[in-house]
């Protein structure tokens, strides 16, 4: 696997931050949220004036084997049309990317389909799917680095664009349930507690799927390491979000977190490297089960909870206002030093 170099942001700053935003005009700690989110953007940039450029929303896609065991409603075609979707800028991450200024980057890191070309969508197959998990490895250990440094690859690209604040997005039928494992694998939190509905199951749908991943834990034949289990149970699409994440943060950018199923995967990416978290912005705490308890286990203070399930990066996106007005507080507030008026706290 890829080696990368990801340390935590220099603390020393964090004093002076705290002291800026702390004698801006308004009551100590009124602006609540926003100077904690100054505070860590700050401290990422190492700026007392930090700037949020050309945001990026990277959408990795591709598809599960797992699927053939009647995890999820959505059949598996619906990963590509949607990708095609995407390109064609009418589907939901599109109008938010829109109106919020981003721009999508769309990926097939393992769609099962031949994805035409000039259709704008990079080409980083690795496989026309993975493998199902409740009989065999879902992918390769070299399948699985091969991820990590296409994910860091579309990082770069962005980042040579001057992009310095990125999500990441995802669309993949039957996702919820490699994402539910790696919860599981990482936090140790009951398999149960894991699965939810993913994208509309019924009761009878959610008792199956977890009949199925119960019995593909048991099958498991793998060395027992956490990186092995987490190739033996993941997606192409999430080990490429991992990569881009870990890149990121190598690059001092502002990392935005999507929902459950990106949730898991900055989780994997702590596994490696626990430092990307002080580069992680949790946008939004989503319905999917399990959500709640892993933002939980991470520490994370999600800024949205919008009953949002969509995925795509919709919930990273829709938080990114809260950042600019984070960044225009520490940015375009006055001081009490620089106005006449009494500091009144």
């Amino acid at each position: 696997m890829r080696t990368f170099i990801i340390d935590r942001p220099d603390q020393e700053l964090r004093e002076k931050l705290v002291h800026k935003i702390d004698n801006l005009t308004k009551p100590k700690g009124s602006l609540g949220k926003l100077e904690s989110l100054a505070t860590k953007i700050g401290l990422i940039q190492q700026t007392l004036t930090p700037e949020l450029n050309n945001p990026h929303n990277i959408l990795f896609a591709a598809d599960h084997g797992i699927i053939e065991e009647g995890v999820t409603v959505s059949p598996k075609e619906v990963t590509w049309q949607q990708l095609s979707h995407f390109s064609h800028g009418g589907a939901g991450i599109n109008f938010l990317c829109e109106q919020h200024g981003f721009k999508l980057v769309l990926v097939d890191a393992g769609v099962d389909y031949d994805i035409p070309a000039g259709r704008g969508i990079i080409d980083m197959k690795v496989r026309k799917s993975t493998r199902n998990f409740l009989h065999e490895a879902a992918m390769t250990p070299e399948e699985f680095d091969l991820c990590i440094d296409r994910g860091a690859q579309v990082v770069d690209i962005v980042h040579a664009a001057s992009c310095n604040v990125v999500s990441f997005g995802e669309m993949g039928s039957g996702n919820t349930s490699p994402s539910s494992m790696w919860m599981h694998l990482l936090t140790g939190i009951p398999l149960a507690d894991c699965i939810g509905a993913g994208a509309g199951l019924n009761n009878e749908g959610i008792r199956h799927k977890l009949d199925v991943l119960t019995q593909a834990l048991e099958n498991y034949s793998g060395d027992g390491s956490m990186k092995n289990k987490l190739e033996w149970f993941g997606g192409y699409e999430l080990a490429m979000a991992v990569g881009g994440m870990l890149r990121a943060a190598e690059l001092g950018m502002v990392i935005i977190i999507d929902g459950f199923i990106m949730t898991s995967c900055v989780a994997a990416a702590a596994h490696f490297y626990p430092a990307v978290l002080d580069y992680a912005v949790f946008g939004h705490q989503g319905d999917e089960s399990g959500h709640k308890l892993m933002l939980q286990e991470l520490g994370a203070d999600p800024i949205l909870h919008l009953s949002l399930r969509l995925g795509e990066g919709s919930g990273a996106v829709c938080a990114y206002p809260i950042l600019q007005s984070a960044v225009r507080m520490i940015n375009r507030m006055d001081s009490f030093a620089d106005v006449t008026v009494t500091k009144y706290f």
